[in-house]
């Protein structure tokens, strides 16, 4: 039977495989990867790690949503590469359209307790990964997105004049270790924040408070920083994801899960390579960090809780009042 390219371009190779037999993936029902996708699968620059490719695309098709597109995440590599680099280590896939695109994206920064606990992370690699509350620690695993929202933040100075920064916020639902997503107000946001906020008079406008005051600051870019545990993108990738699944949710899988990040852990402690236990992390950062770890919520929340007893926080104060024009 003689097969037009159009066919050839359409199925993939791996299914065509599948169709002769020689595919395991067959037999066990899974739908074989593309030939397209797959040669987006590695360790590379702008590639994805077999691990994480095949779990977003089981949660994908698990909870069959309408979207198109699906969305993974590798938190194991490095995001600040320095010299104004940043790792692409997020993962748009569309597999109808055989569209690929890897991006930025910022991870949570955990807190230094002094004194208490340590589960702070730096620019570049992850070292530490959770699900406590106020933990500001990324938690790997399943999510779906949820709506987006949108908040006043203050206003800025642009080139045409001063602009309302609205932050766009899309939530994501989790289950399992990420169940308390929507507890923790986890989600994703463009990588964009006032900073040195002052309180400025301008009783006409829609934002200010009883008292006619409006908060007033520097929009600052920071994408290659830190979040507070949520996802964060640069504004353009922002937008750009978010319309992609306004009224239309998709998936999104986080690697590792704790079970990865313990069992990795156990291999660096025992003087053996990940990769030769078929585990997998990112070479450069697991250099970095040494041993990963990850933090339950029943073993840090007790410990937050008691800091926070010890430390209690100052009541809040407004902004002062700008000086200037």
């Amino acid at each position: 039977m003689l097969l037009g390219s159009r066919f050839l371009e359409r199925v993939g190779l791996g299914v065509l495989i599948a169709l002769a037999g020689s595919s395991p993936s067959l037999a066990t029902g899974e739908p074989s990867l593309p030939a397209w996708l797959e040669a987006h699968v590695g360790e590379g620059e702008g590639q994805i790690a077999p691990v994480v490719l095949e779990r977003a695309r089981a949660l994908y098709q698990r909870k069959g949503v309408r979207n198109p597109c699906y969305f993974a995440m590798d938190a194991t590599r490095p995001h600040d590469l320095g010299g104004g680099g940043l790792g692409r280590r997020f993962y748009v896939i569309c597999e109808a359209e055989q569209s690929f695109r890897a991006i930025s994206a910022g991870h949570g920064g955990g807190r230094d307790l002094i004194g208490a606990a340590d589960f702070a992370n730096g620019r570049r690699c992850v070292k530490n990964f959770g699900n406590a509350m106020d933990s500001d620690l990324t938690t790997g695993g399943a999510y779906v997105t949820g709506e987006t929202t949108a908040s006043f933040k203050g206003y800025y100075r642009a080139a045409g004049g001063d602009a309302a920064f609205m932050r766009a916020f899309l939530k994501f639902d989790g289950e399992g270790e990420t169940a308390n997503a929507s507890e923790r107000a986890i989600g994703g946001h463009p990588a964009v924040l006032l900073r040195g906020v002052c309180r400025r008079r301008d009783p006409s406008s829609p934002h200010a408070d009883p008292d006619g005051y409006v908060p007033f600051g520097q929009l600052v870019n920071y994408e290659a920083g830190r979040s507070d545990g949520c996802t964060s993108w640069s504004p353009t990738d922002a937008e750009a994801i978010m319309a992609m699944v306004r009224n239309d949710p998709t998936t999104l899988y986080i690697y590792p899960e704790s079970r990865d990040i313990e069992a990795v852990a156990r291999a660096v402690q025992a003087g053996e390579a990940p990769s030769r236990a078929r585990l997998y992390w990112n070479a450069a950062c697991l250099k970095d960090v040494g041993a990963p770890r990850f933090w339950p919520r029943e073993t840090l929340e007790p410990i937050l809780a008691r800091w926070r007893a010890a430390h209690p926080a100052p009541p809040p104060q407004p902004p002062p009042v700008c000086r200037g024009p």
